[in-house]
């Protein structure tokens, strides 16, 4: 049913992201789909760049992928199945990215419970539902 899943991860939280995996797996079973995992690393803010090593966002980006890696092989999606990526910028833009960039046609991502904060400034979750040109699952922890 889905030939392309993408599954955006907070790795601040990976308890978080294991049922949004965990969901997307079962999806693309029975049609032997592709898992891409996502993680958006954010900007560094001019105002601290000169307070943090020159390589920063380079260690920030390895460290991403290496987490990246050792949740695709602890998920039991075979590994022809599942890839990763990691971008940097604005998390639900750089979402709808990479959901076009891969031909997603399925994204599930967790959210964390809404609060009345939320419903003012919207969330990441929000936008993406709002503004993805794919079927988008949120999964509740």
């Amino acid at each position: 049913m889905f030939s392309s899943i993408l599954v955006p991860l907070d790795l601040a939280d990976t308890d978080l992201a294991r049922p949004a995996l965990a969901t997307a797996a079962t999806l693309s079973q029975n049609s032997n789909g592709k898992i891409r995992l996502l993680n958006v690393l954010p900007m560094t803010p001019v105002m601290l760049a000169e307070y943090v090593p020159a390589d920063f966002d380079v260690q920030q980006r390895e460290t991403s992928e290496e987490a990246l890696a050792i949740i695709a092989r602890e998920s039991g999606v075979e590994a022809t199945r599942i890839s990763s990526a990691v971008r940097q910028g604005g998390i639900y833009h750089e979402i709808l990215e990479e959901a076009a960039t891969v031909k997603a046609d399925l994204i599930v991502m967790t959210s964390h419970r809404p609060a009345m904060r939320t419903y003012f400034l919207g969330s990441n979750a929000g936008h993406v539902v709002r503004y993805a040109k794919c079927s988008v699952l949120v999964v509740r922890h």
